[in-house]
């Protein structure tokens, strides 16, 4: 079951944020979801173009219900650098992180950028429902800048984590929701709860942007649902599955 396909099948009317929305895989499809209101938050200035010039083809402009934000978010507001690594002349966009510089892997060249970073309880955003989270090793310090958003809304949650970005985040990040009141789930040939997970043979891949491959099979997005509505969110999955 694919990312898109969680939040469609448990889509509640509301606020929907995409952070790390890239240049807007799914930012767009939230935006077609009846009643949705859309921040997307991108600070890499390039993927934000494109994001933003999607938007203009499909809609006439950036439509009323859809926000983009450039900034970063994070625990604390502030400004922090965006490294992306480049390979060969190619820019590894989807690699972009403020948690990383990649100055340990001597093969690989860098791109920075100096961005500003807000925290999302900051924003002061009300009826948040669902959050796509992706940014690339600073899940954490994004989430600890959320506490009182996730306390107040209870939205569903889909965050990518990966060792690879930072060790000891598939333990970090959810215990960290555990806190706040949330499940853990993932998907493999049938819904799991995160206590099965485990990272020493489900998600081996290295931190150095030159190398490729990767575990079989290698898990690194994850669903969090309030504890009080997890039953009925797994209900609807698998109905939907």
């Amino acid at each position: 079951m694919e990312e898109w396909d969680v939040h469609r099948a448990l889509h509640r009317p509301g606020t929907l944020l995409d952070i790390g929305a890239h240049d807007g895989l799914l930012t767009l499809p939230f935006a077609r979801l009846p009643d949705s209101r859309v921040h997307a938050f991108e600070p890499l200035p390039a993927a934000m173009a494109r994001l933003r010039d999607r938007l203009v083809a499909e809609h006439g402009g950036v439509p009323p219900h859809v926000v983009l934000h450039e900034e970063a978010l994070g625990a604390a507001p502030g400004e922090a650098v965006l490294t992306l690594p480049v390979l060969d002349g190619v820019r590894q966009e989807q690699w972009a992180s403020i948690a990383k510089s990649y100055a340990e892997h001597a093969s690989v060249g860098t791109e920075s950028h100096r961005v500003k970073v807000v925290t999302l309880d900051g924003l002061g955003l009300r009826g948040v429902t669902a959050v796509k989270l992706d940014a690339e090793g600073a899940e954490q310090e994004v989430l600890e800048g959320a506490r009182a958003t996730l306390t107040r809304c209870r939205p569903i949650l889909s965050v990518e984590i990966e060792e690879r970005h930072r060790p000891g985040s598939t333990r970090d990040v959810p215990a960290l929701l555990a806190q706040l009141g949330y499940e853990g789930w993932y998907w493999h040939a049938g819904w799991h709860p995160l206590a099965d997970f485990d990272a020493a043979t489900m998600q081996v891949a290295s931190s150095d942007p030159a190398v490729f491959g990767a575990s079989d099979p290698y898990v690194f997005s994850f669903y969090f649902f309030p504890v009080e509505a997890a039953a009925s969110c797994l209900a609807r999955l698998r109905a939907a599955a």
